[in-house]
């Protein structure tokens, strides 16, 4: 009988960045169709493991393993690992100057630039039209100029061109408008395959929050609580919300200590 493989297996991850521990003992495995939380404070190291996922050279991994679709890739470029179809929106990514944002989607779609004349294919414009951009912004810079909440959309909008396999969402609600987030939340869904039944669904997610409110519209399967470079708990994303709710994060804390 064959081994089922998990999309996403990290074991026993240690990190450190410019030689300072941030993260120790990290397991984490999320499965095909699964959706992910990963909550906790500011300081706790989220950002240190998404990075990690991604391999950004300055996350050194001291110590355990990432595996991808049954493959490690632990000492994989990030150009490898968005290849094998790992994406991501960034809390805040950069301008391009220089580079359209509808140049862009052809890459991500994999059309190239043979033609400066070639259009989007319908898909991605009808994409464009629903997260309320018009083909003027499309000739625009990335994130040159753009609102906090446009940013968020083209970040989305880039991902729904690229079609990855494992998405990691990078604070999806902050900074943005009630309207937006539920704009937002529309399109998340629809990357992580919500619009099928649970036995269908091939993309999974890993959403990266500290207020949680983005789960008021996307359905997770599990949430882990990240504090001080371990994971202190992993459960139902409800319960953990309403104890986080109630309690702070010193609940957290006390599970620590208990542990």
């Amino acid at each position: 009988m064959a081994v089922v493989k998990l999309l996403l297996e990290i074991t026993d991850l240690a990190v450190e960045v410019n030689k300072k521990e941030i993260l120790s003992d990290i397991d984490l495995y999320i499965d095909k169709g699964e959706t992910h939380v990963l909550l906790g404070p500011n300081g706790s190291g989220k950002s240190t493991l998404f990075m990690s996922i991604l391999g950004f050279p300055k996350y050194n991994i001291t110590r355990g393993e990432i595996l991808f679709k049954g493959e490690d890739i632990t000492k994989l470029s990030t150009t490898q690992r968005v290849e094998m179809g790992v994406g991501v929106s960034f809390q805040n990514p950069p301008a391009i100057r220089g580079v359209r944002l509808k140049d862009l989607l052809k890459i991500e779609d994999h059309k190239g630039l043979e033609s400066q004349d070639e259009e989007l294919s319908p898909e991605l414009m009808d994409l464009t039209r629903k997260l309320k951009f018009d083909e003027s912004f499309l000739e625009r810079d990335v994130n040159l100029g753009f609102s906090g909440g446009e940013v968020k959309r083209s970040e989305i909008l880039q991902l729904l061109a690229q079609k990855p396999d494992f998405i990691m969402f990078d604070e999806p609600d902050s900074g943005v408008d009630i309207e937006n987030v539920e704009l937002l939340a529309e399109e998340i869904n629809t990357l992580l395959d919500k619009d099928k039944k649970p036995g269908l669904r091939e993309r999974s997610g890993l959403l990266i929050t500290h207020l949680g409110y983005i789960l008021n519209f996307v359905g997770a399967n599990t949430a882990h609580v990240l504090m001080d470079g371990k994971i202190a708990c992993s459960g139902d994303p409800t319960e953990i919300l309403e104890d986080i709710r109630k309690e702070g994060f010193r609940g957290c804390v006390e599970c620590c200590e208990i542990h």
